[in-house]
C-alpha cells in the first residue's frame, strides 16, 4: 500500500492499531479471533445460522435468504450464487 500510495487506508489502519501493538505500524485484522473446533452437527448448524444472520443484524436485509451472497438461500431451497457443499 505504501508503494501504491494508498495514504487514506494506511492512515486508518494506523489510527485503529491497538496501543499495545508496538511491533507493527498498522493493524489489519480485528483482535479477538477465537477459533472453535466444530465437534458435532448441532454445533455446525449453530455456526452456520450465526453466519447467515450477520447481514440481518447489520440491517442490510430483513431475512438472511435475501442476502444474495449467502448460503442461507440454499438452505431455504433457493439456488444461491455460489455452489455449497454439505458434508453431513
Amino acid at each position: 500500500m505504501q508503494k501504491n500510495r494508498v495514504k487514506t487506508i494506511l492512515e486508518q489502519l494506523a489510527f485503529y492499531k491497538k496501543a499495545h501493538k508496538t511491533h507493527t505500524e498498522y493493524q489489519v485484522w480485528q483482535e479477538g479471533f477465537q477459533p472453535k473446533l466444530i465437534q458435532n452437527e448441532k454445533m455446525m448448524i449453530e455456526k452456520i445460522k450465526y453466519v447467515h444472520q450477520n447481514p440481518v443484524k447489520r440491517g442490510y436485509v430483513d431475512e438472511c435468504k435475501h442476502w444474495r451472497y449467502s448460503s442461507a438461500r440454499d438452505y431455504e431451497g433457493i439456488q444461491g450464487l455460489i455452489e455449497i457443499e454439505r458434508m453431513w
